[in-house]
């Protein structure tokens, strides 16, 4: 009797690479125009919109160029711990197999197996071996500066759009009320979105980006009134 190959598992870290990108950007992109356009509107002041403008373009920059330059040091610390290993599997490679051999037992492995294990994995590619075993880098996790850049960038101006779309076509008179409220919502729907991507709890994703992006426009605002009174 043959049974069928069963599908890879859909694990859902594999998408840990980009989603926190994505979701960081566009986060950032609805809460921080969003923020920005309350405050102006509770001081009063005028150019409401090519302010949030101005907000979408120097914000999916600073994303970008965030993201890039944080996670080209994380680049360059795999690249560096990585060269270690190198070196080390071809100075003292009796060392490095006992190594691996005790990280296997450790992890409940016996000995007996977990030796037959380290020699077969360090015969066919011993850097990898110690590179996900030891060090904890895989080709899953592994840093990619650029491509988190443009991720948080993209999703930046994606998230930026939505205020200023509010902005445009709500009056002034109703404007801060009708912001308030949408960017909330926008922001609830983006915790539900995110939570359901990473197969987490919707309700509490949801909430608590909520709640952050109403402080956020919250202690805002009040800071655009205080400085409107005083001026």
């Amino acid at each position: 009797m043959t049974t069928k190959p069963r599908k890879p598992e859909d694990h859902r870290i594999n998408r840990s690479g980009w989603l926190r990108a994505v979701v960081l950007g566009a986060n950032d992109g609805v809460n921080s125009p969003a923020s920005l356009l309350v405050g102006i509107s509770a001081a009063g002041q005028a150019h409401i919109l090519m302010t949030g403008m101005a907000s979408l373009a120097a914000g999916a920059m600073s994303m970008a160029a965030g993201e890039y330059v944080s996670v080209s040091s994380q680049a360059d610390i795999e690249r560096a711990d990585l060269l270690k290993e190198r070196i080390e599997l071809q100075t003292n490679p009796t060392l490095e197999l006992a190594e691996l051999i005790n990280i296997y037992v450790k992890r409940g492995i016996t000995r007996k197996l977990a030796t037959q294990v380290a020699r077969q994995l360090m015969n066919r590619d011993a850097l990898g071996a110690h590179a996900r075993d030891e060090l904890g880098i895989s080709t899953t996790l592994k840093a990619r500066p650029l491509q988190a850049a443009l991720a948080s960038a993209a999703s930046f101006a994606c998230g930026a759009a939505l205020p200023l779309i509010v902005t445009y076509y709500v009056p002034a008179a109703f404007l801060l009320p009708w912001l308030t409220g949408s960017t909330l919502i926008f922001l609830g729907i983006l915790g539900a979105v995110a939570a359901q991507i990473g197969n987490a709890n919707i309700l509490t994703g949801s909430s608590r980006v909520i709640f952050w992006g109403a402080l956020a426009m919250g202690i805002t605002a009040g800071a655009g009134r205080l400085l409107a009174n005083i001026a």
